[in-house]
């Protein structure tokens, strides 16, 4: 009998590994990323006061951002790093939540970076 692991269990076994060495604080708050098939949601998280600083999602009902393609997660890390900076979060640690980093993700973290958010 041939023993398969669904992509969803192995997404988390490796996210469990990446935070094993990602790790929140004042100074670099986390920003962690989670895409789902409709909508991508990114968080800028404080470990250490277990707490969310910011956050931005395609699933937001004020938001004119749609969907969880390519333009929807380079709008979704330009908001997310716009509200940080106004937060005064300037550096971040990236969690990429055990996905690749391409696609969806990357395009998230290239258009964070383009609005300020240094990682």
């Amino acid at each position: 009998m041939k023993h398969t692991i669904d992509k969803n269990s192995r997404r988390l076994r490796i996210h469990v590994r990446i935070r094993r060495a990602v790790k929140g604080s004042n100074e670099r708050p986390r920003l962690a990323i989670f895409r789902s098939l409709k909508h991508v949601y990114a968080q800028i998280i404080d470990d250490r006061q277990g707490r969310t600083v910011v956050s931005a999602s395609s699933n937001e009902t004020d938001s004119a951002i749609t969907g969880g393609n390519l333009a929807g997660a380079k709008a979704i890390g330009k908001l997310v790093a716009e509200r940080a900076i106004a937060a005064g979060v300037k550096k971040v640690v990236f969690d990429r939540g055990g996905y690749l980093y391409h696609g969806r993700i990357k395009a998230l973290a290239e258009a964070a970076r383009e609005a300020g958010l240094e990682f």
